[in-house]
């Protein structure tokens, strides 16, 4: 994983400096006024989908391994891409910011949690190199501190920064390419059959956790546009990130897998889910 191990960082600290340059105090502050619709995505992603993640890999009796990289890409934050998928859906895109930039920012702790307690319930041993204190130090300056500069540098640029906006998402989104082609160059001759044990899986999460987010949304927040927004959060995650921190804490590509597959995943059922509510809407 040599290629993947260098690559991951540098890859994850551009995204998080390209988030950071797309927000301001307020997607943080904005939380405030709508208190409720917040919890509801945020208790979603950080507490339901990696239960359910957990559900999925018990009952599937996934090998260790991908058990193991199920629940990492289910305990990353959600990424750009779950933005500008809520925009396509007309969801409320200022909710699905505000969710990516606080969930992200504190990922630094959620992730080693519900990485290192999930794999002590699947029986992996994580590296004893590393503890969840250096986990959480090094997601820090690879996540944190870039997504802050970010907001430092547009605070003083904003203007500039907001006209190329579109540019730097582009960037970002290629960069999220490089990671996933260094992975597949690195383990060209074993990625299909790792795909093939994972991608039931991840399908599976993916599938019913859109489903299940979107129907607790419709319980307990404000409208439509909030439905879509929390469905797509728990839907589309940060990929880069996840492979970061398989790739910091274990030393097998297989932990890698389920990101691989999840990422490919990902975007087909986003685009079926928001193509399914556009005709459930022109039936109404």
């Amino acid at each position: 994983m040599e290629i993947v191990t260098k690559i991951a960082p540098i890859c994850l600290a551009l995204i998080m400096l390209g988030l950071g340059l797309g927000l301001s105090v307020k997607d943080f502050t904005r939380v405030l006024k709508s208190p409720k619709d917040f919890f509801v995505g945020f208790f979603s992603q950080l507490v339901i989908l990696p239960i359910v993640a957990l559900a999925i890999a018990l009952i599937l009796d996934l090998p260790a391994p991908i058990a193991v990289g199920l629940m990492i890409i289910a305990a990353a934050p959600g990424g750009v891409t779950s933005n500008v998928l809520t925009k396509f859906a007309n969801g409320d895109v200022a909710l699905s910011i505000s969710l990516t930039a606080v969930i992200s920012l504190i990922s630094i702790i959620s992730v080693p949690l519900v990485v290192t307690a999930s794999a002590e319930i699947l029986g992996v041993t994580i590296l004893s190199t590393i503890s969840m204190t250096g986990i959480a130090l090094k997601m820090a300056l690879v996540v944190s501190v870039p997504v802050i500069i970010g907001m430092i540098i547009r605070g003083f640029a904003e203007n500039f920064i907001s006209s190329k906006i579109n540019i730097i998402n582009k960037i970002t989104g290629w960069l999220f390419v490089v990671v996933f082609v260094a992975i597949w160059i690195e383990e060209k001759d074993n990625i299909l059959t790792y795909i093939a044990e994972a991608g039931l899986a991840v399908l599976i999460l993916n599938v019913v956790m859109m489903t299940l987010a979107y129907f607790i949304a419709k319980k307990f927040v404000s409208g439509v546009a909030q439905q879509k927004c929390i469905a797509l959060e728990c839907g589309l995650q940060n990929g880069t990130l996840a492979v970061f921190v398989a790739t910091l804490i274990f030393d097998d590509v297989a932990y890698l897998i389920p990101t691989a597959a999840y990422a490919l995943t990902m975007y087909i059922t986003g685009f079926i889910f928001i193509y399914i509510l556009r005709k459930s809407n022109q039936n109404l």
